[in-house]
């Protein structure tokens, strides 16, 4: 009896929502602003605050990566023991790839002391 009720009122709470026009999720807008002018990026404030916003959330996608990826890593090489050079390749291939370039202070330096790895053959 219970659980009909709650359906009940379940379905009675979302036709309110159709009814008043309320989405079901909210949608964020993930690209960088349209109008930014990189030549002129003080012409307009907004969208300068913006971009702003835009790289630091880019950024920090990027350094939880890097955390996710270094947990997973830790994990395996508590799991493998002895074996971890082998079987856990692959991470660290990936950790040190998405540590590159991550920091809050290279944006100034050059890309070849922390953009992705030459590999020479």
């Amino acid at each position: 009896m219970y659980v009909v009720v709650a359906i009940a009122a379940d379905l009675r709470e979302r036709e309110r929502e159709r009814e008043m026009g309320r989405k079901g999720g909210v949608e964020f807008d993930e690209g960088p602003p349209d109008d930014f002018d990189p030549a002129n990026p003080y012409k307009d404030p907004v969208a300068m605050l913006e971009m702003r916003e835009y790289l630091v959330r880019e950024k920090w996608i990027d350094i939880e990566t890097a955390k996710i990826l270094r947990e997973k890593l830790k994990w395996c090489y508590r799991i493998e023991g002895v074996n971890h050079l082998q079987k856990c390749r692959h991470l660290v291939q990936q950790y040190l790839e998405s540590t590159r370039g991550i920091g809050w202070g290279k944006d100034a330096r050059p890309s070849i002391f922390h953009g992705p790895k030459v590999e020479s053959d």
